[in-house]
Order: C-alpha cells, then structure tokens, then sequence
C-alpha cells in the first residue's frame, strides 16, 4: 500500500537503507511497497535482491522533483517501465535541467500526482496512467477538493521516509547540511513532515475506511506492477553478448589470434604451450567469456596503435590466453600461475583485468571504449558521511567557529570539556555517520553490457562528461554485469616519457626494446640494484619499508622480486610471515618448519601464504571447500563480502572441516591467522608479476640512463617521496642542478647532457599562462639578451618578473638579483598592482643610480625555498648551530648494537601502531654525505619525541643489524633549528 518510500539515497533527505525498509515493511506486515528515492535508483536493485527474504515482493519507482518540490512519483508496471523512468531522470541528469510539471506518457508507467500538488496545478484531466496521490494527513481536505469524484483516480500516497523522532532529527541536519545553512535558520518548506511514516495495515485500513475505493485502487495498481532482476548465482551474464555478430565468430577470431602470437610469446618451442591454450579456451567457451576477452583485446590494440603503454594486471595476467593477445606481458607458465584463480567452472565472481595506461593516456582510452561500444557507462560509487567531514558539516549547521571545528575533526579534545554545541555535533553526527553524501565515480570500473544500461539504473554526467550508473560494482555484479578496469598511473609515463628525454638527450643511444622483458630479467646491473635496493624512483619498490626487503631477501631475481611484492603488503608483515619468509629464503632448510600440507602446495614460498591463490589451494586442497566454496571464502577475506551470509557459512565449514580432517587446533588456528591476517591485503599472484614486469622495465631505465628516467620521474609527478629527494638522487647520480632559467628552461624539467635545467613549473606562484608567455617569445625570437629585452618581449606583471629574479632566473645576465628587481621595479612598479604592460615597440629607459647589493648564499636559499619549496643547496648549510660531528650511515657497519650520535635531513615518515594501539613511527633520513638511512621510534620513545616538520633532526640512538640490513632504534631526538631568514633580520 505504499507508493512512495525514501532510503538515504535519497541524498541528504532519507534516513535509513533499503534493508532498513524492508525490516520496516516486515514489522508492519506489508507484503509489497514501492520504492522510489528522489531523483536517483541508487538502492533500486539491491532492494529487488534483497526483498523476498524479508516476505516483500518489490516495486520501484522515482520520486521526481525540482530540488525539494515533489512534481509527482513514477512507478515502474515492469522492467520495460523501469527502464523508461530511467531515461526520463537520466535526460534531465545528464542537461541539468528542471523536470516539466506534467509527467511523460511512458506507456509501462504509472505516475502519481500528490493532492497538493493537483490543486495548486488546478489539474482537471488525467492520462490513464496518471493518479492523485492522497496521504493520510491529506484526508482531511479531500472532501472539500473538488477532486472526490475523480473515484478512479485516487490512490494512497503515504510517503514514508521516517521510522521515529530520531530519523527525524538527522533528516533536518541532512537538510541543513544540503543548504548549507543554520539549523536554526532552516526553513520549514525545506522539511518534510514528521509524519511521513509507515502504518500497519490496519492502521492504514482503519485511517481510509471512509474511502475504501482508495485503497482498492491502490491495490489494482500494486498488482499490475511486477519487476524482476535475477541474482541467482547462475544469472546470465549482461556484459556485451558478442563482439562480433555471433558467438561462433567471436570463438574463431580468439582461437586465430592465440595461434597466431605463440610463436611471438614462444619463439624457441611453443608446443608445451598449446596444451594450456586448449585447456583455458574450452573453459573461457563454456562459461561465456569469449567476448569478454576480445573486448579487452580490442582495447589494448587500439592503445598500442597509438602508442600507448600498457600493463595488464589482476588476475587475468594467471590467463595464457590473455598473455597471448597482449593484454598482459606476464607469462603464466614461467610462473605456474593457477588459471583457476582468474575462470573455474565454479566461481561464483566475474574474472578481473585490470588494464593500468599512462595518466596522460587514460582519457583517450576511455573516450575510445565509449565511442566504439554501444552500451557504455562507468561505474558508480558511494561517498559516504566519515567521521571528519561530518564534524565539519555539523560544526557549520551549529554554528561552531572553525577552530573548534579544527579540533572535533581532529579529535583533539577532551570530552567532559566540551560545549554544549560541541556535544551537540558530536551526539547528532553519529546518527548520520557512513549515510552516502553523493554518488560519485569509481575509480576504474567501465560497464559494456549488451541491454542499455538505463535497464538497470539512471545515469548521470560527472564533470569529464562520461555516463555513469547510480550503482556500485557490488551490485552489479550480482545483476550478471562485470566491469572492466581502465586505470591511470604514472609509471607508465615515467617509462614512455624517459624513453622520450633519452632520445633527445642521448639520439644516438642504443636503447633495449622495454618490452624483451626476458632479456631484462638476466641484466646484472638491474640485478645489482635489485639486491642492493638502490630502486629509488622505480615503480612500487621505491618505498623504504620495499627497499629494505629486497636487501633483507638478496633479491636478484624475477621470481623473487614477484613474491616481495606481495609479501611486503599490510597482512603478511601484520602476521608475523614475512620475517619467517625471509628467515626460509635465506634458509630453505627452515621450510621443514611449515605443516606438510602448506609446503606441498607452496613450495615457492617456503609454506607461507603469499598469494591470493594460496587462500583458495589452502580452503580447497587443506579445509576441503569445494572450489566454489573456496571462491566464496577468498573474496570473503578481503572485507567487502564478510557481512554475507554465504561467507560466514564458509568460515564455520573451514574450521568444522579441519577439525573433522583430524587438524591438531593449534595447527587449524596458526593456517586460520595466516588467511585473516593478509588476504585481505594481499595481491594475486599474477598481479604481482604484473608489477614485477613495470618495475624491471624502470629499473632498466635507470640502470642504463638514470639522469633521463630521473627527469621522466619529476615530471610525472615524482612517486612515493617529495619532489627534493628526487632532485638529490639525480645529483647523486652525476646531474648538475641548475635552477630555473628564461633561456634554457621549459615548463617541465629538461635535461642537456647532465645539466638538469629545473622547469618553470615548479615555481609555484608562477601561472602557467606567464610561463607559456615566455616560451612562446623565446621560440619566436631566440633567447632573452637582458632583463631589459625580457620586459621588451614578454607582456607579465610585476608579481611575475620578481618571482623570476628572485629564483634565479636571470643568473645569466651576471646582474645580482637586488639590481635586477630594482629595474623591474623601475619599468613595472606604477602600474596597478597585476596589471601587465602592453608594448608593441621597445621604449628607451631612463638611467638610475642603484645602490650596491649583493645577494649572500643564505638569501637565495630561503628565496628557494619560498619559491620552490626546497633549496639545491645541502639543508646542513642552513643550521644555526654546525654539525658536532660526522657520523654517517656508512659507519653502522663497524658500530653495529652500538649508539650513534648522527644528524639526518628527514626524508619521510610512516605512522604505525602496535598491536596494542601504541603508536610507533618509522622514519628515512639522508646523512651528511646524502646517504639514505633508516630508523624506528618505538612506542615509549615515540611519546616523548615528536617530529615536527621537514628538516634536521639530531638522533641518539642504537644501531640494529638483521639480514644484512642495519637500521635505528632511536633513544632521543631533537630537531636542530635553521639560522634566522637574512632576508628578514634586522
């Protein structure tokens, strides 16, 4: 009996979830209602899952208004329906446009007028799909109406978006959060009713029985509405049925192209291959996924066609077959990667490939997938109320000022002292925490189904201009639609664009195809970097926690580098199995330690858990799940399906059969903490190879031609540390670092030979639109002679041309920077503040007497740092106080478990926590000689010593020796203060 029934993705009005409304409806005895959020189906196919466990046979809808003017309620007659009420809200979605005031006539549809609404519209006719909605509260005026005798017509329209006081509460917050205005000013029209609650039925009976035609009619159309989705774990897949006319085509042209590349993939003897090959297209053919594989191919040809990297990764580099069409360069059968993680008979999941392109290439890449496909929509996601931007949101409806904000965010206060506003936000933002605030876009997902998307939910167009779908990749796998991953990241901009500054800063160069990853595997001095973790810069084995291992684990080889990779993600360290890796690859004897089960299935890795697949071998061969069921339990281990009921029935099977296998339960509970601890965090197997591929072909790079891959890693952003220490490890490396110049600079950073000119891009209170200026007169016109032919040539303000001097930029002309400004001053300085001057012809200048200034080293180092964020000259140059001493890392070796008293520059810091909650940090400095080193603050040091900020800190502490590696354990430490800015002391 209910028409009209809001979830909070009725965003910033709704109060409670789909679930929450269907155990509303099952405590009421409802047995069928509509659902129809405001202007979104967001909740819609969830709501159609889950509703026969709660005895309620779902209908949807949309309730249509102009921001909080409700026009009037669609309701779907069937999914045909459904689907036209999607197009109708998508279309005013994606122009940004008001509804009309009339519904569309959509022949599958029902729509609703509230009474309220008919009589301000004074509507007298009425389509045969339209009906007047009538409310519980609304009774009391329909006699006097004028709208009785539309007998027909009437139906109940009880809105429900409230189930007590509380929802009402946080839906008035909602609201003053969504007009960003006091609670205390919040207008009435922008509230809804309290009483916008469910009745029983006998409630609702007894309230309409003056008018039982009423609620007859709004039983008729109930009954003349079904919709159905199938989320039964056999549904058929909605992705694109085919890529070409038919499926037979679609099985030749894989088939053909598999052949065609294994002498490619195989050159020396590919029959070893074809039995895999077999293997895996009868199964890709048996579960429909030929189109699947030829979309990604087709994707992958196209990027390549235009000379775009790529990087294959996710469980799809375990497939041969995907190896063969070039979708991923990670062979399977060198490293006996398990096909069944990515495509088995049983898998209850979709396959995953996940395709990683420039982040310079990733748009184009998107655009071409939605002009060549077509039904094309990304994928939707939820951004939820956190704690924080609640606090935030609340502090400005209660009027907080924005220090106390600061500190509720934060949560540095003290409870018993806070206000009564405070304790307001605080009681009040819980009741909102996790609500979604606004659907946005995933990360990667791209959805290429074979209905029109509009089937499953509305679109909308985020700012790039991409369809996307009012649901999340959760949902929408269980609807039989699986995502395809397009990603950005910057590595693969690094590799392309190093490539790019090595010919032409090296032409004549010989240079190794990036893509003869075999050749790449046996090159000793990549080897040599590997087991030495000099990989600073390299893709995803640059942070310190990442070098560190490689040293600990001597790591030469590819294999080895594919399961450090792994091994160093958050679960594997957090259980205590990456030291005891360690300590069995340094001893393989030790393996004997591991139950014999695990080291039959894991020799590789000594026993230990590593992989993704290892938590499917272990359910399956170990706890004897079904491979379904072991499907089930690996997915469940990564924290998004723990809630299902399909993942605890698993968990309870595993222990239970374990114990039934005769496991002692010291043994069941040690294999238990290894699954739970890291499969969550941890990566499949291929997918690691993938990154294994990504970070030989950078380390080639910066093996053979470091000084250009370093300035291919500046320019794409740099990676894991700040931009200085990229700058430093091209010093150390053989660069001269010059600052930015008019003549020799670009926007980004270029190299000549070993001169490394900083780009002008760096300077950041330089706009980019003065930067373009000055290139465009320098290509025009040669080189800048003077400042004088500077200010003749280029149109900039006196902002601008300081900024310039002030770097350096002018250190050519021999002039000291104090003059330089003096004259810019004299040319610039009476016109209005950022006004430029416009000159079509030279002016002579007037001649004044300068005084005598001369810049000191000081000066243009905080002019540096101002300008740059950083200065080239060595941070120990700056101390107020010199250095008492000259210890560096180079010295742990002969003071190893002694104290050391040392200065380091800090580098980086990674916050941590025990297990006890206590929080520990680990630090990364460079010493004196630009050396890196590391070093820990455990708990108790860590609560008496603070960092604060970048600089250098004077470090007490033990040196530490284990595998090899030598690191801090820091006993005190302060930060050493710089000498005062010369540029303002008196």
């Amino acid at each position: 009996m209910y028409l009209n029934c809001h979830t909070y993705y009725s965003l910033r009005f709704g109060t409670f979830s789909e679930l929450d409304l269907l155990d509303l409806a099952r405590e009421n005895a409802i047995q069928e209602l509509v659902l129809t959020d405001i202007n979104n189906t967001s909740a819609c196919l969830n709501f159609i899952r889950k509703a026969p466990e709660f005895g309620v046979r779902p209908i949807v809808g949309i309730d249509f208004r102009n921001q909080v003017e409700q026009l009037y309620v669609g309701i779907a007659k069937s999914n045909q329906g459904y689907k036209q009420l999607n197009d109708f809200l998508s279309l005013h979605l994606h122009q940004k446009k008001d509804f009309p005031e009339r519904a569309p006539n959509l022949q599958e549809t029902y729509f609703v007028y509230p009474l309220e609404k008919v009589l301000l519209m004074g509507l007298t006719d009425f389509a045969p799909h339209e009906f007047i909605g009538v409310s519980v509260s609304d009774l009391r005026k329909l006699p006097f109406s004028g709208y009785l005798h539309y007998r027909d017509k009437l139906v109940v329209l009880q809105p429900v978006t409230f189930r007590n006081k509380r929802d009402f509460n946080a839906h008035r917050l909602l609201r003053a959060i969504d007009n960003n205005t006091l609670l205390s000013k919040l207008a009435s029209s922008q509230v809804a009713s309290m009483d916008q609650r469910m009745l029983s039925v006998s409630e609702l009976s007894l309230a309409f029985q003056d008018y039982d035609f009423i609620l007859n009619n709004t039983k008729d159309l109930l009954q003349d509405c079904y919709i159905h989705f199938d989320f039964s774990p056999k549904t058929k897949m909605q992705n694109q049925a085919t890529y070409f006319n038919t499926r037979q085509e679609d099985c030749d042209k894989l088939r053909a192209l598999c052949l065609e590349n294994l002498s490619y993939r195989y050159p020396e003897d590919s029959s070893f291959a074809l039995e895999r090959v077999e293997k895996e297209l009868d199964l890709i053919y048996k579960m429909d996924f030929v189109a699947y594989f030829l979309i990604n191919w087709d994707i992958v040809t196209y990027a390549k066609s235009k000379g775009y990297f790529h990087v294959g990764r996710g469980s799809g580099a375990n497939s041969i077959v995907a190896y063969l069409l070039g979708i991923t360069d990670v062979d399977p059968l060198e490293l006996d990667l398990y096909f069944e993680r990515f495509l088995n008979l049983f898998r209850s999941s979709p396959p995953d490939f996940d395709i990683d392109f420039s982040w310079r290439d990733r748009e184009d890449v998107t655009n071409y997938i939605f002009n060549r496909f077509q039904n094309v929509a990304l994928m939707g996601t939820y951004v939820t109320f956190n704690y924080r931007g609640v606090v935030r949101e609340l502090g400005k409806v209660f009027g907080l000022p924005k220090e106390e904000i600061d500190k509720l965010s934060k949560g540095d206060f003290n409870a018993s002292e806070l206000d009564t506003s405070s304790q307001l936000v605080l009681k009040y933002g819980s009741l909102i925490e996790g609500f979604p605030n606004y659907v946005s876009v995933h990360s990667s997902g791209i959805l290429i189904s074979e209905q029109p998307l509009q089937c499953f939910s509305a679109t909308f167009l985020p700012p790039k201009g991409f369809r996307t779908v009012q649901f999340d990749m959760h949902i929408a796998e269980d609807v039989g639609l699986y995502k395809f991953d397009i990603l950005a990241q910057r590595g693969l901009s690094k590799i392309r664009e190093a490539l790019d500054v090595i010919r032409y800063n090296q032409p004549e160069a010989k240079v190794l195809d990036i893509h003869e990853v075999p050749k790449l595997k046996k090159d000793k001095r990549i080897k040599q970097l590997l087991k030495s973790g000099e990989s600073l810069g390299c893709f995803y084995i640059e942070s310190p926690a990442m070098r560190l291992l490689m040293k600990k684990l001597k790591v030469d080889n590819y294999l080895t580098l594919v399961a450090a990779s792994s091994v160093i993600r958050p679960g594997v360290a957090q259980s205590g199995m990456m030291r005891e890796y360690i300590l069995r690859h340094r001893d393989p004897s030790r393996a004997k330690r591991a139950h014999p089960v695990l080291l039959e299935l894991m020799p590789e890795t000594y026993g230990v858990m590593v992989y993704q697949e290892d938590v499917i071998k272990v359910a399956h061969y170990f706890a004897g799940l079904s491979l379904a069921e072991a499907d089930v339990f690996r997915r469940g281990m990564s924290g998004k399906y723990r809630s299902r009921n399909e993942f605890e029935n698993v968990q309870q099977k595993f222990m239970s059969n374990c114990r039934e296998k005769g496991y002692e339960e010291k043994v069941i509970l040690e294999v238990w903490n290894q699954i739970e601890s890291f499969a969550g965090y941890s990566f499949a197997k291929g997918h690691s190879a993938s990154y294994a591929v990504e970070s030989y072909q950078s380390l080639y790079l910066k093996a053979y031609f470091p000084l250009e891959y370093m300035v291919a890693v500046l320019n794409n952003g740099g990676g894991f540390y700040q931009k200085e220490i990229y700058i430093h490890e091209t010093r150390m490396r053989g660069a001269r670092i010059h600052l930015p110049c008019i003549n020799r600079s670009r926007i980004e950073n270029v190299i000549y030979g070993k001169d490394l000119y900083l780009g002008l891009g760096n300077l950041k209170e330089l706009e980019n639109r003065v930067s373009l200026r000055i290139l465009n007169q320098r290509n025009r016109g040669g080189d800048f002679l003077s400042l004088e032919d500077f200010l003749d040539r280029v149109t900039i303000s006196i902002e601008s041309i300081s900024i310039l001097i002030r770097i350096g930029a002018f250190a050519f002309t021999g002039v000291d920077k104090y003059e330089l400004l003096w004259k810019a001053h004299f040319s610039l300085g009476h016109l209005p503040r950022f006004q430029a001057q416009q000159r079509l012809f030279a002016i002579s200048r007037s001649s004044h007497t300068i005084p005598k200034l001369k810049t000191t080293a000081l000066e243009a180092a905080f002019d540096q740092i101002e300008l740059l964020g950083f200065c080239l000259a060595s941070p120990f140059t700056l101390l107020l106080n010199p250095v008492e001493n000259k210890r560096v890392a180079m010295d742990f070796k002969t003071r190893t478990y002694r104290h050391v008293d040392i200065y380091g520059y800090l580098v980086t810091i990674k916050p941590s926590r025990t297990i006890k909650g206590d929080m520990m940090y680990f630090a990364t400095f460079l010493d004196q000689q630009g050396d890196i080193f590391d070093a820990v603050l455990f708990p108790q040091v860590a609560q008496k010593y603070s960092f604060r900020g970048k600089g250098i800190y004077r470090l007490y502490a033990k040196v530490v020796e284990e595998f090899g590696c030598f690191t801090l354990e820091v006993i005190k430490m302060r930060k050493e203060p710089y000498v005062q800015d010369p540029r303002f002391s008196t």
